[in-house]
């Protein structure tokens, strides 16, 4: 059975290598699977100004990278921050291609609201102090550790810490639509019912705000689900391939 590729998008103040514990076991659990982990604008492999980077620019990178993998159907997953990217991946790309997207632990505000306008506690306060300003920064090595790694080993809370990455400080107060988003694909949320980040209230007025999903999944986990629980994501997300067959 062909399965659609599996694309991965990272969240704010991350690049693609913060998927390699699920990357390993994607591949451990379904070696035929073909996965793609992005790295949006500004970070490691893709050249970007994070003081003028928008939504958009990361759809574009985003996009260019699918096409040049050479992945005609894919199964589309993004965590936390992605949440605003990946519906302008499936605009772009279209139903045909995109069999379903996979919203974990997203940020997903009401049509017309920034991202600043709606996440609430630690992660509220940081963001609305950082209004106005124009130059990246790094995430408060205190602030990760207390919000996206409750409950790790100390190994993988290591390698959470180890992967931050300067990040655009206006994409959190960038009004946010998902103009041209197909409603006959499929939605998937995982919500992390530990989350400090994005609490499940948060989350679940981001399910809200898409018009509800198909598929909603719990993991007793914190925020940072891709290195927390790498074998269970990594089974979801196989599953969630494998309801598409090409």
């Amino acid at each position: 059975m062909a399965l659609p590729g599996l694309v991965l998008v990272h969240g704010g103040g991350y690049a693609g290598d913060c998927w390699d514990p699920t990357v390993a076991e994607l591949r451990r659990q379904e070696p035929a699977l073909d996965v793609l982990a992005i790295d949006l604008p500004g970070r490691r492999s893709r050249p970007g100004d994070l003081r003028t980077v928008t939504f958009a620019d990361w759809v574009d990178s985003a996009v260019r990278d699918v096409d040049a993998a050479g992945l005609d159907q894919i199964v589309l997953a993004g965590h936390s921050l992605a949440g605003l990217t990946i519906p302008g991946m499936a605009a772009k790309l279209g139903a045909a291609r995109v069999r379903e997207l996979v919203f974990a632990a997203a940020s997903v505000p009401p049509a017309g609201a920034t991202v600043t306008d709606t996440i609430g506690g630690i992660a509220g306060v940081l963001a609305r102090r950082r209004r106005g300003v124009v130059g990246p920064g790094v995430t408060p090595r205190w602030f990760a550790r207390y919000s996206y790694t409750n409950g790790m080993t100390r190994a993988q809370r290591r390698l959470a810490l180890e992967r931050l990455y300067p990040e655009s400080a206006r994409a959190f107060h960038e009004p946010v639509y998902r103009t041209g988003m197909p409603d006959d694909v499929p939605r998937t949320w995982i919500l992390t019912t530990r989350d400090r980040a994005l609490s499940p209230k948060c989350q679940r007025a981001g399910i809200a705000a898409l018009g509800g999903v198909q598929k909603l999944i719990e993991m007793d986990t914190c925020h940072n689900l891709m290195i927390s629980e790498p074998t269970r994501l990594a089974e979801i997300l196989i599953e969630r391939c494998r309801l598409h067959p090409r």
